[in-house]
Order: C-alpha cells, then structure tokens, then sequence
C-alpha cells in the first residue's frame, strides 16, 4: 500500500567520499523514507557519516549508487533550481554573505521562485519577514551579516531555508552554536514546521534529549555503520540507543534520555 505522506524515499543508497579513483564507502543498503507531517533526528557520533550522509540527500555531493526519488521524481536527475524549490536545506558551512543584510540574506531564499533578475515583489517581502519572525532573528533584519554572532548567523541561515517555502526541510547541526534558550526554541519550531505546516523536516543533532523529546522518528547510525529507523519511543525502548557509541562504558539513560556511566 502506498504511503501518501512519503514525499522523499531512498533507494539502496550508499554514500561516502571518492579518493582518487577508489571509492570509500561509509553507509550503504539505505531504504530511508520521508513523511510530511514529520520531524526526523539523524543521530549518530563523531565521524559516523552524518554530514556525508545530508549532503547526499540534498545532493551536494552524488551518492555512490543508488537514486534518490522526491515528490515522485528522480532528485539526481533535477535541475538545482528544481531541487531548490523541494528542499531547503541549513548546512554547517559558513557562506560568505558578510556585506549583505540579514534581510537580504533571508531574501536569497525566495530565488527559487523569482524571474530572472532575482527581483522580490511585495509578497516575497512578506515571506522574507515571516521567515524571520519565525527563526527569531527579526529583530536584526537591518544588521549585517558580518556582525552577527554564530547564534545570530545560524538563526538567519534557518530563516533563509524557510523563505524557500519548501515541502522538505534538511538541517546539518542547527543547534550547534545557539544557547539553550534557542536550541529550545529551535527544535520546537522545526516541530511546528512538521505538525502544523505539513514539512517534512531532518535534522542531524548532538543534543541527544532534545531530539527524542520533539522527533516523531529517529535514523541512528550504529558503531557498525547501520542505519535503523523507526518512531523514537520504539527506538528508546529497544536499546538502539546503545548502538550509537564504541566507549561501552557509556549507557543510554532511559530516565534522562541521555548518556551516563
């Protein structure tokens, strides 16, 4: 039976990094499926594939085979600006954006859906401003990027991915640099974009307890390289969770859902 909430599948993809001509292979055999409606946390440690794995969903790099479908499309076979319109995506790489104005920086994400000249009308400009409100960082809509905090740019760079207005949200570490205030209210915000507005949002996180707290499902990436899915409180409760770390002194916490010795 056909999952009408499915916008975004993969298909026995394996993904890793090229060297010269051989090829590394981090994660392979994935089955990996996207729901509107739900927030999704990729979970995994240090130089599991995480990053690697985002970057081939979005794209930014091929994956080593298999193919990828969104909105029942082939993605790798989709023009960037066909893809920019699915998916939004916040990465960890920091743009050289400094002599621009966060407004006008937001307003890069409306491109997507703008003529050639990239000109914004006054719809555009109200889709720029919801989005900062929204990412909290109206407040700095005249600053410029430059002299944003890491906390500041972050929020901004979120604000430009849903300017974009896409069906398909992908964040690389989105918390990373924000307080616990904003990582708070950053979380709850993807999870708003997920039940109220229909998105379909991943995201990669160290903060281990706010994710299985707001995340409806959880892709975990063992110490052995596999990929499980699943709702997180099955995940939780099936001692997945201990899978994530090699140091077998660490156990996962039911309780705190977090880590201990």
């Amino acid at each position: 039976m056909k999952d009408n909430n499915a916008i975004y599948t993969t298909h026995d993809l394996a993904v890793g990094y090229r060297n010269g001509k051989k090829e590394v292979t981090l994660l392979s055999d994935l089955n990996l499926t996207l729901e509107k409606g739900k927030l999704v946390a990729l979970l995994g440690r240090n130089g599991a594939g995480k990053s690697t794995l985002l970057r081939a969903l979005t794209c930014d790099e091929r994956p080593l085979s298999g193919y990828i479908q969104a909105d029942g499309k082939n993605l790798l076979e989709m023009s960037q600006k066909e893809r920019s319109r699915l998916i939004g995506l916040v990465s960890t790489e920091r743009i050289q954006a400094g002599a621009l104005t966060v407004e006008e920086l937001v307003g890069l994400g409306r491109q997507p859906h703008t003529g050639f000249l990239g000109r914004l009308d006054d719809e555009d400009h109200k889709i720029v401003r919801q989005a900062m409100t929204d990412a909290g960082i109206i407040d700095k809509a005249s600053d410029y990027v430059a002299s944003l905090s890491d906390g500041e740019r972050q929020k901004a760079m979120i604000a430009r991915a849903l300017a974009q207005q896409t069906p398909i949200i992908i964040l690389d570490e989105p918390t990373a640099f924000l307080d616990v205030a904003s990582r708070i209210e950053t979380m709850r915000l993807l999870q708003t974009l997920a039940h109220d507005r229909g998105k379909a949002v991943l995201l990669s996180s160290h903060d281990i307890s706010q994710s299985l707290l707001l995340a409806d499902e959880l892709w975990l990436i063992t110490t052995d390289r596999q990929v499980l899915t699943g709702s997180t409180a099955q995940l939780v409760e099936s001692g997945a969770m201990d899978r994530l770390f090699l140091n077998k002194s660490i156990h996962f916490n039911n309780q705190i859902l977090d880590y201990s010795f």
